[in-house]
């Protein structure tokens, strides 16, 4: 598999289009063809996209159907309802459930390899569905998951310590909702725990402090919904992270969501953990010794997040 192979993006809304925008700039793959159930506004976007090409590459953007989903490399699916201002991402559970139903049914028609990397919200109940419709091997349909939570985490860190995200390293975990929660103890300021880094810097650093900036990174999304209705850059921009990794088999560890099999105790739920991803999808879980008090919550996770799951 090559960074010039053949990606389709199923639902072209601003998410879907967005991402079409950001693999396209990063010449991620030499074919990409929009689905959507209406063809007229994927043509329009595949138009406007295809328009900037020759400045930024060599992709191929056009409009296609499900038998474009053959020798796909990649399919990323991101159609389904989005919230709507005071909603949580679960309102969407019953909806969207037949909409990526009939999409898997679709895809199965044709489908012949690549992996399957699932944005649409519920992103986890969604990512274990769709996994279960398709019936692939383990890690081969996976979600975005908390890669965004953990980013936005990054960015409110940097923000408080005042130095550059590049010197942050943090990672969120559990479902990509309100049932989410920071490795604490994991998190590291230029290598030094987050902790030590305040206490040398004279910055205030405590339990007061982690809960604020939760509930920022557990609100983002609802404020962004809120001012503009919607959100689509920063998830396209963390997607083609992702497309990168596969396409190049890149190897790099996210926190995305997959069906975990054992990992802490866990079975037959879909939930976000530090994951190897590569040419395949999801390669390979780590199970770090983290504090008991993370796996009890990631366990207290998993067991809400199977109400949604039958």
């Amino acid at each position: 598999m090559d960074k010039y192979g053949k990606i389709a993006i199923i639902g072209v809304g601003y998410v879907g289009a967005s991402i079409c925008y950001a693999l396209m700039l990063k010449t991620l793959a030499r074919e990409i063809v929009l689905i959507d159930s209406n063809p007229q506004k994927a043509k329009g976007e595949a138009m406007d996209i295809a328009h900037g090409i020759p400045y930024m590459g060599n992709s191929k953007v056009y409009t296609g159907n499900y038998a474009d989903c053959c020798d796909c490399d990649m399919i990323i699916i991101t159609a389904g309802r989005n919230r709507k201002p005071g909603q949580e991402r679960t309102d969407l559970v019953d909806e969207n459930t037949t909409i990526l139903h009939q999409i898997s049914l679709d895809i199965k028609k044709y489908y012949n390899g690549g992996v399957i990397l699932v944005v649409s919200n519920p992103v986890d109940i969604m990512t274990y569905k769709v996994a279960q419709w398709m019936g692939l091997p383990n890690g081969m349909v996976f979600g975005t998951g908390c890669i965004l939570d953990t980013s936005r985490l990054i960015r409110q860190l940097a923000e408080y310590v005042e130095i550059s995200i590049d010197n942050i390293q943090a990672t969120v975990i559990g479902e990509h909702g309100v049932r989410q929660c920071p490795i604490w103890s994991r998190v590291t300021v230029a290598n030094i725990p987050i902790d030590e880094y305040c206490k040398i810097s004279g910055i205030e650093w405590g339990e007061l402090v982690r809960q604020k900036i939760l509930m920022n990174i557990q609100t983002m999304g609802a404020e962004i919904i809120k001012r503009k209705e919607r959100t689509h850059y920063g998830i396209s921009i963390c997607v083609a992270y992702l497309v990168d990794a596969v396409m190049n088999d890149r190897k790099i560890v996210a926190s995305v969501s997959s069906v975990l099999q054992g990992e802490y105790g866990i079975y037959d739920v879909s939930l976000s953990v530090p994951s190897v991803i590569g040419k395949n999808g999801i390669e390979k879980h780590l199970t770090e010794k983290w504090e008991q008090n993370d796996i009890d919550f990631l366990i207290n996770c998993s067991e809400q997040m199977k109400t949604f799951m039958k």
